[in-house]
């Protein structure tokens, strides 16, 4: 399989990354601090490797997993580094108070994120409707998806598949803020109505 790079070493990064590398794929930590991305790759399955901090990944998908008040400062550090990459953006763009997302007006996340990526980068939302440590140990998980590029969907899609994951393409990456605001939704779930963070949301199609 190829390989996947992923930027960031927290505990999203790391629920993935495990996914990842049971998966089957070369797998590159990339983190600012290259101390955390050996630790991370240390726990992983042999292949994965450490990469360097601002240079271009070694894989054509490139995972953000940053926390969004970070994401447009990783994105000036690499700059035309990811120029061709497909760029996974995961993030939540919720305010610390959960009153609302932090974006403009009819804007999402992720469609920020584009607007700051080179040119030649395809960004597709993913995995932000999903809880780490839920997706690090449930399979058949439904993984909601929006992007503009059709190619870019649909590669990862089949990593998505790979990973024992449902994809589920609701769309252009404009979809992009209702996803954000379903992940605002669940977490006022978690905190509120099921008083659980163990929850996922799944699509019942008949």
């Amino acid at each position: 399989m190829s390989t996947i790079s992923i930027i960031g070493s927290g505990g999203m990064a790391t629920a993935i990354a495990g996914r990842v590398a049971k998966a089957g794929y070369t797998l590159e930590i990339v983190s600012r601090d290259p101390t955390k991305a050996q630790a991370l790759v240390d726990t992983l399955a042999a292949g994965a490797i450490a990469g360097t901090y601002g240079a271009a990944p070694t894989g054509d998908i490139v995972i953000l997993a940053v926390p969004y008040a970070h994401a447009v400062a990783v994105l000036a550090d690499f700059g035309k580094a990811l120029d061709g990459k497909v760029i996974i953006d995961i993030t939540n763009p919720v305010a610390p108070d959960l009153s609302g997302l932090v974006t403009p007006h009819g804007s999402s996340g992720a469609q920020e994120i584009a607007k700051r990526a080179p040119a030649g980068a395809y960004v597709v939302k993913a995995f932000n409707t999903l809880f780490g440590h839920v997706l690090a140990k449930e399979a058949g998980l439904d993984a909601f998806i929006a992007a503009d590029d059709a190619d870019a969907k649909a590669r990862v899609s089949t990593f998505l598949e790979h990973l024992g994951l449902r994809p589920l393409d609701v769309g252009g990456l404009h979809m992009a803020q209702s996803l954000e605001w379903l992940g605002l939704m669940m977490i006022g779930l978690a905190k509120n109505g099921a008083g659980t963070w163990d929850i996922a949301m799944k699509a019942d199609i008949g």
